[in-house]
């Protein structure tokens, strides 16, 4: 099977954790695109849903899913998303696709996060994929220097040459060179650093559940 069909197959498995009657958070990304449209075959049966970035919210009201604030909202049974990496855990390193601030808030207020991936994404260890990290841009080049001091490589994520800003009108730092074996303790350091916004590690709000998409079809990891 092709990475797109199995980011599809995990998308449509994801259904079975959506409670019919609520509202659903709703993660960004491509994997999360492929829930979104099986998410639209049940649309009739949900509130609605919480979005964590423009383009997803973009993508819900077009398949006529109704979004909602998230300030709206008290709390959500469920939050669906994908990963840039998942270890044994249930940690994470998440922001490929700069939502990395909004997913952490949609997060943050669900009972329940579950994570849909292929199984490529699954890693012993956090930090072979470039680590995300929204900031405020006046603090770019010192906390690149922060990084430094780790043993990390730090650049400007880019886009059409410029640095891209995010949804909250932010840069993205993405980090190379890092192994993150205490992906809690390192979460806590980095957000303490004046002019970090969030780091892409999801420790504190971990997954509960993974459905990794493989050629056999998808296995659920319950952590």
């Amino acid at each position: 099977m092709t990475q797109d069909e199995l980011k599809a197959l995990v998308g449509q498995a994801a259904l079975q954790y959506v409670t019919p009657g609520e509202i659903v958070g709703v993660g960004t990304g491509s994997t999360v695109n492929k829930f979104i449209d099986a998410l639209a075959s049940m649309r009739e049966q949900i509130r609605g849903a919480v979005s964590s970035s423009e383009a997803s919210t973009a993508r819900l009201k077009s398949l006529g899913i109704p979004v909602f604030e998230a300030n709206a909202v008290e709390e959500l049974s469920v939050y669906i998303d994908g990963a840039d990496e998942i270890d044994a855990r249930g940690f994470m390193v998440k922001g490929g696709g700069a939502a990395l601030t909004r997913e952490k808030i949609v997060a943050a207020q669900s009972r329940r996060f579950v994570c849909i991936a292929d199984e490529s994404k699954l890693v012993q260890a956090l930090g072979a994929f470039p680590l995300p990290v929204e900031v405020i841009p006046m603090a770019a080049a010192r906390l690149m220097r922060q990084f430094a001091a780790l043993g990390g490589v730090a650049k400007i994520r880019l886009k059409d040459g410029i640095p891209l800003v995010t949804d909250n009108g932010q840069h993205i730092l993405d980090v190379t060179g890092l192994r993150i074996t205490e992906p809690l303790a390192f979460e806590s350091q980095v957000n303490q650093w004046p002019g970090v916004v969030t780091v892409g590690v999801f420790a504190h709000q971990k997954a509960h559940v993974c459905l990794l998409g493989t050629p056999n079809g998808v296995k659920t990891l319950n952590f």
